[in-house]
């Protein structure tokens, strides 16, 4: 950017920026900055098991299983459960859930969160006889073990 100011380069990172750039800069530099965040990203690998209880989601096989007993998830409550179990007990919105599960900028309606995270509860009701989508009423949901 040509925006150089140290208010604009602050604004910048404060907004979500991991490096700001001003004009003119060299290649030379622009290329080192690109080879610095991507080992900063290498280091930063997802892991290939999340757990929460006895909920195990295998992200390199893609499949999800209760106390080894597999559950079979559409794409968006597998998505659901992903993000859940990256911060188990958290609440998010049904906002949270939409802007980070949908991942589109169509208008999609809150409550298809709500069809979705029923459609999940019941696959994990069928196989732990729990309910572990905590829901906050007038909210959101988090993961936890309700029962």
């Amino acid at each position: 950017t040509a925006r150089g100011e140290e208010e604009d380069k602050i604004k910048g990172l404060n907004i979500g920026a991991n490096d700001y750039v001003v004009k003119p800069y060299s290649i030379k530099e622009l290329l080192a900055r690109i080879r610095a965040n991507l080992r900063i990203n290498k280091n930063l690998s997802t892991p290939e098991v999340m757990s929460f209880e006895s909920i195990r989601i295998d992200i390199a096989r893609h499949t999800v299983s209760y106390d080894g007993s597999n559950i079979s998830l559409g794409p968006i409550e597998y998505k659901l459960l992903y993000f859940l179990m990256s911060a188990p007990r958290q609440v998010f919105s049904r906002k949270q859930l939409l802007d980070r599960v949908w991942e589109s900028n169509t208008e999609i309606e809150t409550r298809t969160v709500d069809v979705h995270i029923g459609r999940l509860r019941k696959s994990l009701k069928e196989v732990s006889n729990k309910n572990l989508i905590r829901t906050i009423r007038g909210f959101g949901y988090s993961l936890d073990s309700v029962d």
